[in-house]
């Protein structure tokens, strides 16, 4: 079976997406991670169109990357200026980058009303900006822009297009499905059209490559089509981010071409790491990641159903289509009230809690977590305060810390936003903490002590702690200000996400509960030296 070429362009294209903002510190950190991920090639950005690019492509020159290849993105050269003169393919060469990637314009809507040249002229610059980058001894790879829109209106001059990036000595020429409206059978039929173009312009063998976007919800699918259609070079971004509805995400096309189309794109270790670096790029971008997110989300592998709980336990592929571990991924069962006895089950084994052995039964677990859930608690939105209320439950709990009192100020000045100030004292082993600090709310004044707090003891434990979301619902509105509240947080460090739960009539007490589980699930995992 053929193997895939990946070409990341998360650092470039990957950007263009809402919110999404890296340094070029962040960067060369993502750029480590897919090296060791085995991404072939990984385009860090316009170097001729951006001061924080130009700076990532001086850093990444001294990195010894070990598997992938460093490619520098530009236009095509401009009208009236020779490939030499050119800003832009200037720096893709000083970039110090192994791999050029030209973007030129194959849709005659743009050449026409968008560039404003000639069609002819489109064509000298698409075939020497090539030539100019080939003359100077590095990999070439072209981008089709807006090709399959093009080729659908006027295929004659899109092919065109593809014949002078050839004979201008292009490595790879990349089918770019820019506006993301192409469907699955369009993209197969035009790749087999331009497949015998290319095949009868070319001295040489080629790479033809894909670039799909997702406004179809189709970026994925287009990708998989295209490797059918004799694709060799996928492009893509982790998690799928770029502009609008993003770019085909990687960490889908990497699973199924390697796991379901039997393509080596690579290695059983490093698909390993793939959830890994998922939630690395999420953190690094500051973005929150999608639970339903295929193959590397938290809830790609979750049952919750007794009857599929019990199935799975008996013959893991009767509800799972791929082992989770395969992708780093890991498998999870929910404890709420439509669990059976299968569920504890499975989540005891999963916990290692020996049930049996303390007294306690399967269905006295079931019972109880159904009873906290008509009293508002949500476990399966809430894996760490289960785990907390299992260990509590078969008699295995041994807190890290025992809250004594805390007390919460709210004070609002005449032109000042309101601040918040918490005084906490916790025993921990015996020893007594007394911290205060502020926040930008109640909150926020509560985490900053308790984190004060503990750090006198736990030494930079909790350093990489960190909220990543906090919801409030009122459970019940009957009884207006006064109604019970659940709270559901959020924390996550490098290596995980967790999820706490409170309940209470009162907001801050129902906030603490979340709060200090949390700090409880964390501080235990690395006490027990699970972390």
């Amino acid at each position: 079976m053929e193997s895939i070429l990946l070409y990341d362009t998360t650092l470039r294209d990957g950007t263009q997406g809402e919110k999404i903002n890296f340094t070029a510190q962040d960067k060369l950190k993502i750029a480590r991670k897919l090296d060791e991920l085995g991404i072939h090639y990984i385009e860090g950005g316009w170097p001729g169109a951006s001061a924080k690019d130009w700076e990532f492509f001086q850093m990444a020159a001294k990195e010894p990357f070990e598997h992938a290849r460093m490619a520098a993105f530009g236009s095509t050269h401009k009208n009236g200026v020779a490939p030499k003169d050119d800003v832009h393919l200037k720096a893709i060469l000083e970039s110090a980058a192994q791999v050029g990637t030209v973007v030129g314009k194959s849709w005659d809507l743009h050449v026409n009303k968008i560039l404003g040249v000639p069609m002819e002229e489109n064509l000298e610059m698409i075939r020497n900006s090539v030539a100019y980058l080939k003359d100077n001894g590095i990999e070439v790879h072209y981008d089709a822009e807006h090709f399959f829109d093009g080729y659908k209106e006027n295929p004659e001059y899109a092919a065109q297009t593809i014949e002078a990036a050839v004979k201008g000595g292009a490595d790879a020429v990349v089918l770019c499905d820019t506006n993301g409206g192409a469907l699955p059978h369009e993209i197969e039929e035009i790749i087999r059209d331009i497949s015998a173009v290319i095949e009868k312009t070319a001295d040489r063998p080629m790479h033809i490559g894909i670039h799909t976007h997702n406004d179809s919800n189709l970026a994925v699918a287009n990708s998989i089509t295209a490797v059918r259609a004799g694709a060799t070079v996928v492009q893509g971004t982790i998690n799928g981010y770029g502009e609008r509805c993003g770019n085909a995400d990687l960490t889908s096309i990497i699973p199924i071409l390697k796991l379901k189309m039997g393509h080596p794109c690579v290695s059983d270790e490093n698909l390993a790491k793939l959830q890994k670096v998922s939630l690395f790029v999420s953190e690094t971008a500051n973005m929150t990641p999608v639970n339903s997110r295929p193959f590397v989300g938290k809830s790609a592998f979750t049952h919750k159903g007794g009857l599929h709980v019990d199935a799975i336990m008996k013959e893991s592929r009767s509800y799972e289509h791929i082992d989770p571990e395969l992708v780093g991924n890991k498998r999870r069962v929910l404890i709420s009230d439509m669990a059976g006895k299968g569920n504890i089950k499975y989540k005891a084994r999963e916990l290692g809690f020996p049930v049996d052995e303390n007294g306690y039964d399967y269905a006295e677990i079931v019972n109880t977590v159904k009873r906290l859930e008509q009293e508002g608690y949500q476990y399966d939105v809430a894996d760490g305060s289960l785990r907390i209320l299992m260990e509590k439950l078969t008699d295995q709990f041994k807190p890290c810390f025992d809250l004594e009192s805390f007390r919460v100020t709210v004070e609002k000045e005449k032109d000042r936003p309101c601040y918040s100030n918490a005084l906490i004292k916790i025993n921990v082993d015996g020893i007594e903490e007394i911290t205060a600090a502020e926040g930008h709310g109640p909150v926020s004044a509560l985490d900053n002590s308790l984190r004060k707090a503990l750090n006198n003891v736990y030494r930079n434990v909790l350093d990489p702690v960190h909220l990543v979301d906090f919801k409030v619902r009122v459970l019940d509105g009957r009884g207006g200000t006064g109604s019970k509240v659940r709270v559901l947080i959020d924390s996550r460090d490098e290596e995980a996400i967790w999820s706490t739960i409170g309940v209470s009539e009162d907001i801050i007490e129902a906030s603490w509960q979340a709060l200090a589980d949390s700090f409880q699930y964390k501080l235990a995992k690395v006490t027990n030296g699970s972390d």
